[in-house]
């Protein structure tokens, strides 16, 4: 049965391990209610404004009469499929109530969908919806890993708790987590007893204790981070950061972002293995 904090773990090709707590059925019940409600009042008054139109559109001839059945049918689908699917496309793979409810969609991958994955994943919604309330759709959440209905198996997309919910759950594990491979034995940098006691940062720390394979990391992230979304960048980039911090005791310095950091770090890194 799926709960509210069940963890997907997402390996990114830098290696960096990201935890994400995927949405149970709680929160997307309550979600998909608040989007159901906003839904309904849209569709009330799409039908108050088809009732004012429709009498003047029969009273022209038989197209009008053709023009007032097509929209009549046509606005409460788009008001259905176009809700869904531009909110989630268009604002970070929320709905209004996802956003109440602190969940969003994703790709398996970790990054933001676009308007393929919106489109796919709302066109099964009301094959998910069968026969009444969502009951193929909460049998294929429970049977499914990942908690995913069907439009989600389609999409390759899955619903997740936001990146609030994420931090907490990361500050509470005490911000550990750093990478899947780069704990692993590796090569160690080449130091001399001179380089050893060298700073970084203006005495912030030396560099002992990191590895080859830490700077191939670091180089990974650099050459893939415009790649990610702004959140998923700082978030790989902070866990990085207290991945050194873990193994150096380097910690970022006052007004420098992470990521100067980091490329400061890598800089010394290149520089030390040049020597080596």
């Amino acid at each position: 049965m799926p709960t509210e904090w069940d963890q997907l773990s997402i390996e990114t090709p830098e290696l960096v391990a990201i935890d994400m707590p995927v949405a149970g059925i709680g929160s997307r019940f309550v979600a998909i209610l608040v989007d159901y409600l906003i839904w309904t009042a849209a569709i009330i008054a799409a039908i108050v404004v088809i009732a004012v139109v429709d009498p003047s559109l029969h009273g022209f001839s038989k197209l009008g009469e053709k023009w007032a059945t097509a929209i009549s049918i046509f606005i409460p689908f788009l008001l259905f499929w176009g809700y869904f699917t531009l909110f989630e496309a268009f604002w970070d793979g929320r709905t209004p109530g996802k956003r109440l409810t602190r969940i969003r969609v994703i790709q398996r991958s970790g990054r933001g969908i676009g308007l393929f994955e919106s489109m796919t994943r709302n066109l099964l919604r009301i094959v998910d919806q069968f026969p009444l309330v969502y009951a193929v759709g909460v049998v294929s959440i429970f049977l499914t890993r990942d908690h995913q209905r069907l439009g989600d198996l389609a999409a390759g997309t899955l619903v997740i708790h936001d990146r609030q919910n994420l931090t907490e759950q990361n500050s509470s594990s005490g911000g550990r987590t750093f990478t899947a491979g780069m704990f692993e034995k590796a090569p160690a940098l080449e130091w001399s007893a001179a380089r050893s006691n060298a700073t970084l940062l203006h005495g912030h720390g030396a560099l002992v204790g990191l590895e080859a394979r830490d700077l191939e990391v670091l180089e990974g992230f650099f050459a893939r981070r415009l790649d990610f979304s702004l959140e998923t960048r700082a978030l790989l980039a902070q866990k990085i950061a207290n991945g050194v911090r873990a193994k150096t005791g380097l910690t970022v310095p006052d007004g420098m972002s992470t990521e100067t950091f980091l490329e400061e770090i890598a800089r010394q890194l290149r520089d030390v293995a040049r020597l080596g």
